[in-house]
């Protein structure tokens, strides 16, 4: 209703200015018919802004923030500049106070190149001043804290897709370029394994683009920290540079985040946690599906993957026994559960 209202302003402002061209442009033309070309030329022109404000509803408050600041910045300076060069243009004459070309063409110029280079310097930049910028006050309040950096095992396992469709994620997920470089390089694998867990990736990738509830943002820059560094060693630099966590399920990674005081999302952290709790003395049962390391064991699985390793089980492998828990073992590679057959 807001949005209906301020285009109805907007179009009665465009006819209004309109109208006053006409009075002013009426004694100075010599067809009339031009003052009324002008007139709906400015309604045209009203209207096609209108138009492109509805065919367009999701619009980037960053971008537009971008442009917005580097056209202020690119006229303040060429104010400035064009102060500083004052005395070597030549002034205008006293007896005609026309502004002299060369000082017209100057300051053209100067605004020309220095807005376009602010505008691309903030745009190409505007991650680094989230505290300047009050654009991301706004984005913080929406998106959350901290974005999510994903890494190539999250994104190639695939349950980030399942777990952000929850709505419980509110922060941004990040995906670094050079880890969507080396997917794409997985994908194009000559080991058919390989190539199928790349393809997986890019598939989970389309998912999460194409979610609208999910904000997933494609990370181009390339900083001068990532010169000579690994894939690991560049996420956690991105995510220190961006105050974020990174999103992971490989062990090694995790290790090295923590090393460098960066938060770490581990999803088998958050499976084994939603996961049913057994305590020792509880009685299950499971299907014994192949023998165990140690003499007498057997090994079976529950429905979440979680293993089961049974004392006296391997008697009974491609049979279902009950089983007494004895003991529960939880690490961040998973859950195992220890327990001796009953039955």
């Amino acid at each position: 209703m807001a949005l209906l209202v301020l285009r109805c302003v907007f179009m009665l402002v465009a006819s209004g200015v309109a109208t006053l061209f006409v009075g002013l442009l009426r004694d100075y033309t010599g067809s009339p018919a031009i003052p009324w070309m002008i007139f709906f030329g400015i309604l045209l022109l009203a209207g096609s802004v209108i138009a492109a404000d509805i065919f367009v509803p999701r619009k980037q408050i960053d971008v537009i923030s971008g442009v917005y600041f580097g056209l202020l910045i690119g006229v303040l300076l060429t104010y400035i500049l064009m102060l500083a060069l004052a005395p070597l243009l030549p002034e205008a004459d006293p007896n005609n106070r026309e502004v002299p070309i060369a000082r017209i063409v100057v300051q053209l110029m100067l605004g020309m190149v220095l807005c376009y280079t602010c505008i691309s310097v903030l745009l190409q930049t505007k991650d680094d001043f989230r505290f300047i910028i009050p654009y991301v006050e706004f984005a913080k309040e929406v998106k959350g804290l901290k974005p999510f950096i994903l890494d190539t095992s999250v994104v190639i396992d695939g349950r980030i897709a399942d777990f952000a469709e929850t709505n419980v994620l509110e922060s941004q997920l990040i995906m670094p370029r050079f880890v969507l470089n080396e997917l794409q390089a997985i994908a194009d694998s000559s080991d058919k394994l390989r190539r199928a867990r790349g393809r997986r990736g890019l598939d989970v990738l389309n998912r999460l683009r194409s979610n609208e509830n999910i904000d997933l943002k494609i990370y181009d820059r390339e900083m001068p920290e990532f010169v000579n560094q690994p894939v690991d060693m560049k996420l956690v630099l991105l995510a220190k540079h961006l105050g974020g966590k990174v999103v992971t399920g490989d062990y090694n990674l995790n290790k090295v985040a923590k090393l460098h005081n960066v938060q770490v999302v581990n999803l088998n952290d958050i499976s084994n946690s939603l996961k049913p709790v057994f305590l020792p003395g509880e009685a299950l049962a499971v299907r014994i599906v192949k023998p165990g390391e140690e003499a007498g064991q057997g090994v079976g699985y529950l429905d979440d993957g979680t293993m089961i390793v049974v004392e006296g089980g391997r008697e009974h492998v491609g049979k279902e026994v009950k089983i007494s828990v004895t003991s529960v073992l939880q690490t961040s590679a998973g859950r195992m559960i220890f327990g001796r057959a009953t039955a």
